[in-house]
């Protein structure tokens, strides 16, 4: 190659190099994106995912793809996501479990760190579960539900979708503020867990909404309370937990955000957090994610990585008060 166009082409290299961020976003996206699911097809996680790629698609104007990739309680998934390459393209929606409750029960058989490998873009949903019974278990509220435990110490069982998951610290933080003794049955999906709780074998589950609500409806189990520190407003006549004495303190939803690679440029998470935060603010969407048991969130980066060490703390007291460790 002659010397002067040698010259140019590594002048015009530099110059890509060292583009502003906010050009290079402006370009960004130019192929379809794929948004990975730790979770599989069909469940709540995949709905609220699928919901977002309809509105990001419009937004951003190319295909949003919805990729399930469900095990290891959820950590296959976000694993791959913190691997693939940070260009953008690759995103997790990910839950407070594999993102920040994971790395305090498997520590050190986790396979990424979330806090290294993924970069927090935004938070989408909070999403309470409910506190759900048998109909014939004789409390119809957490203070009944408390009275019945300290009668029978060790003798009350709740359900969840297995050990370390934001369910089972549900728990975990009712016996720990009311004071009581509870067998904790682990399982491995929702749908079980409601119907045994429905006919009888275990008495109490904490489960999401919108997979309690056809149960509910049915009559097969009572709504005792949400997880949320209010009531949520999709629910509005199912009291909170800390409506109750003494669990004033009561406080613990499952959350739901969007995650990059950890390396994916600043200027492309920040086209992420607008498009996203935008599509929050959609009634159409905020409709659709409360019919999911979901509280439509949205936050700046800064704020979601606050948020992510606040409710880290608050799951690494109730770890170590348990004495969970991963099985």
């Amino acid at each position: 190659m002659h010397s002067i166009q040698r010259r140019a082409l590594l002048c015009a290299t530099a110059a890509v190099a060292t583009l502003p961020l906010s050009a290079l976003a402006q370009n960004y996206p130019t192929r379809p994106i794929t948004i990975v699911v730790p979770f599989s097809a069909g469940g709540g996680v995949d709905a609220m995912a699928r919901l977002l790629a309809e509105k990001l698609r419009v937004s951003l104007k190319q295909p949003v793809l919805v990729d399930n990739k469900p095990g290891a309680s959820g950590m296959l998934g976000a694993g791959y996501v913190a691997k693939a390459g940070p260009d953008g393209y690759t995103l997790l929606l990910g839950s407070a479990g594999e993102t920040a409750i994971n790395p305090l029960v498997y520590k050190a058989k986790m396979q990424y760190s979330p806090e290294k490998d993924l970069a927090p873009i935004t938070a989408v949903t909070r999403v309470p579960n409910v506190l759900v019974a048998n109909p014939s278990f004789p409390a119809k509220n957490v203070a009944e539900l408390v009275a019945y435990a300290k009668k029978n110490p060790g003798k009350l069982t709740y359900a969840t979708s297995g050990v370390g998951n934001p369910q089972h610290l549900n728990g975990e933080l009712l016996q720990s503020l009311a004071g009581i003794q509870m067998q904790h049955v682990p399982y491995k999906g929702a749908s079980n867990q409601l119907v045994d709780v429905a006919s009888g074998t275990v008495d109490i589950t904490f489960v999401s909404l919108a997979g309690a609500t056809p149960f509910i409806k049915g009559n097969r189990v009572k709504a005792l309370a949400v997880t949320s520190a209010k009531r949520a407003s999709f629910a509005p006549d199912i009291p909170a937990i800390a409506e109750f004495a003494p669990t004033a303190a009561y406080d613990l939803d499952n959350w739901f955000g969007l995650f990059a690679p950890s390396k994916t440029p600043p200027a492309v998470q920040a086209r992420l957090n607008e498009a996203v935060n935008a599509a929050l603010q959609d009634p159409d969407l905020i409709k659709r994610l409360r019919e999911q048991g979901g509280e439509p969130t949205g936050l700046t980066q800064a704020q979601f990585r606050d948020f992510i060490k606040t409710e880290s703390i608050k799951y690494a007291r109730i770890v170590d008060s348990a004495k969970i460790v991963a099985e």
